[in-house]
């Protein structure tokens, strides 16, 4: 099915004649009440066929997501109802399909490895997705949705294989058809290994063995229906719901030859009914054991849903807004909560089928989660006989769908910088813990980055017999009385004790007779009190060893620092040459030059080109760097 493409803005229905009776800022909040200005018949049909098709998708895969976080399926489908319902209305993007996630679904076990009864796990998953919700939308109200640009993009792909890696070997019990091995406070891979040997173990016992070979062969049947499909699909240019066809052909094995009586495990009962109201459990205890896992998760979420919408925009052109893309989230996670739900965020592979198939607005969202319901509802007595080997096989192919291998690849050749936050990121969630390593990479990409931020580079330059001033080589004779200098980086905490290391150079080599420092500042930005203080006792210093100091090149946001602290009039407003924004890029340099041997006067070196030139004689005169 090709995809429909946008409708322009200027499209109009009789519904617009209405929109003015609304108050715009409701159309900001909600945008899916903004799209309803231009909704038509075309529109809605592409919605509904879009809608349809990720329902199609979504029924399975909440199931099989809802396994991974160690819930029963129930809930994994209230969360494609709600979250995908609530994030549609309130979407900046239009295409994005919010409910249960992979990345979500992995970091949500990984919280929840405290919590043991399946009544206290479900509890806490639900609280959880308060916290998650509440978390963002603070982010949102102090409007910090945007500080996610900061953040290496290398972070998620190391987390994406970290999380893909941990999902085979959560599920590899399942698809081999074992009996849970451990307990919950067990890591991933203890979980794995302990499970490895008890496979092995089964090997002496005749039924168990019979039944594990059987769920196993379910599993691979069903990935083998999905991988078939999928590729049929591509093949004849079609969309047949590949992984929701797999799950029915799984089931009616189950069902066929009753290999639910021979030990083979199944989802089992889901209740035909849809989520009600509720508030989630809150016990003071559980928060704060939950407290960490919902930062990470509240941090991943609005990650992984920012950077799909800004992907899925790059294509269709829309604009984003992130801080309500943050509104989104929160408060899809927070209606969650309340509807017997667990954590969710902007799903990868619904908004792509979303895109693909034509969606045309947020719309498309709610008829998907309508279309869900109405499944549950309908179908919810069949869903019996679906295999957990057969859900395990589907989170397989998604494990492997999880990853964008080429961007992968790209980010460990690239950059050094990259490649170690993609491979510590994607070991601490092994090794570690899933919500942990998001912040672990979010911490290493600061502490990686920060010291290349704080780089200062100093340059001296040189006025060549051509009146040319440029950068110094060994060859150019030294001056007797003037030293001229380039400052560039970032003037902030991080670079002050490189600064103190240049600035000690020039001290140790203006000292013997130089009367003259002429520093360019040009490319200085974003000076701070601890960067300020270091300039200004160097001032001091070379005021003591009778050195002038001239400052040129100096933007206003550098020279708004100089004159609060006071190290304007401590140097000399006349000693202080301001950049202007005009044509003349190296004026205030020249000027601070001019300067220079106007107080030098006739004191100058045997190699000065000033011999014989008029001091206030500019003409002629340029930069060069």
């Amino acid at each position: 099915m090709r995809a429909i493409k946008p409708l322009p803005d200027d499209h109009t229905s009789p519904a617009g004649a209405k929109s003015a009776t609304v108050p715009s800022g409701l159309f900001r909040f909600v945008p899916a009440l903004d799209s309803l200005r231009h909704y038509n018949l075309r529109t809605f049909s592409a919605d509904s066929i879009a809608g349809l098709t990720v329902a199609a998708v979504a029924v399975p895969q909440a199931m099989a997501y809802a396994q991974i976080a160690g819930l029963p399926p129930q809930y994994g489908l209230y969360t494609a109802i709600v979250m995908t319902a609530v994030g549609a209305l309130f979407d900046s993007s239009k295409q994005l399909i919010n409910g249960p996630t992979n990345a979500i679904s992995i970091a949500v076990l990984s919280a929840l490895v405290a919590f043991t009864g399946d009544v206290d796990r479900v509890q806490a998953a639900i609280l959880l997705a308060g916290m998650v919700g509440a978390i963002q939308l603070a982010i949102a109200l102090f409007r910090l949705g945007d500080l996610s640009r900061f953040i290496s993009h290398a972070v998620i792909v190391g987390f994406t294989f970290g999380a893909a890696v941990l999902l085979v070997l959560d599920q590899f019990k399942n698809l081999a058809g074992l009996p849970t091995v451990g307990t919950g406070d067990d890591h991933f891979l203890k979980r794995f290994w302990l499970s490895a040997l008890h496979a092995g173990q089964l090997l002496g016992d005749t039924t168990a063995s019979r039944a594990s070979q059987a769920a196993l062969l379910v599993g691979l049947i069903t990935m083998a229906v999905a991988l078939g499909l999928r590729g049929l699909n591509r093949w004849l240019r079609i969309r047949l719901p590949d992984l929701l066809v797999a799950v029915m052909v799984s089931a009616a094995i189950v069902w066929w030859w009753k290999l639910d009586t021979v030990g083979v495990k199944v989802v089992g009962t889901i209740p035909a009914s849809l989520p009600t109201f509720a508030l989630p459990a809150f016990e003071w205890h559980r928060a704060r054991t939950l407290f960490s896992g919902s930062v990470a998760i509240a941090l991943l979420g609005i990650l992984e849903a920012v950077s799909m919408a800004k992907a899925i925009a790059s294509q269709t052109r829309q604009k984003i807004d992130v801080n309500q893309q943050c509104v989104s989230e929160a408060l899809a996670n927070i209606a969650g909560s309340m509807f017997h739900c667990y954590p969710g965020s902007g799903s990868l592979t619904r908004s792509t089928i979303n895109q693909q198939a034509g969606a045309q607005t947020q719309w498309s969202g709610v008829i998907a989660a309508v279309a869900v319901a109405l499944t549950m509802v309908a179908f919810a007595p069949y869903a019996f006989y679906i295999p957990k080997a057969g859900l395990a096989g589907i989170l397989m192919i998604s494990a492997g769908r999880l990853v964008n291998w080429r961007e992968l690849k790209y980010y460990l050749r690239t950059t050094r910088f990259d490649a170690w936050i993609v491979a510590l990121t994607a070991i601490s969630a092994v090794v570690v813990s899933v919500e942990f390593c998001v912040l672990i990479g979010v911490f290493l990409s600061f502490l990686f980055y920060v010291p290349r931020a704080a780089r200062v580079f100093l340059t001296q330059l040189t006025l060549t017999p051509e009146r040319t001033v440029r950068e110094r080589v060994a060859s150019d004779p030294p001056c007797g009385r003037i030293r001229i200098y380039s400052l560039e980086g970032e003037l902030f905490f991080g670079a002050s004790p490189e600064l103190e290391q240049h600035l000690d150079l020039i001290s140790e080599d203006v000292a013997g007779g130089m009367r003259v420092l002429v520093l360019r500042m040009k490319r200085v930005r974003n000076p701070d009190a601890v960067c300020l203080e270091i300039l200004d006792r160097f001032v001091a210093r070379m005021r003591d060893a009778q050195v002038c100091v001239v400052l040129c090149g100096v933007r206003n946001d550098l020279m708004k620092g100089l004159r609060d602290s006071g190290l304007v009039e401590r140097i000399g407003p006349d000693h202080v040459f301001v950049f202007q924004e005009t044509g003349a890029v190296w004026s205030s340099t020249l000027e601070a030059l001019r300067f220079a041997y106007e107080y030098l006067g006739d004191d100058v070196c045997d190699t000065c080109p000033r011999h014989g030139t008029s001091l206030n004689e500019k003409e002629g005169w340029s930069y060069m760097i």
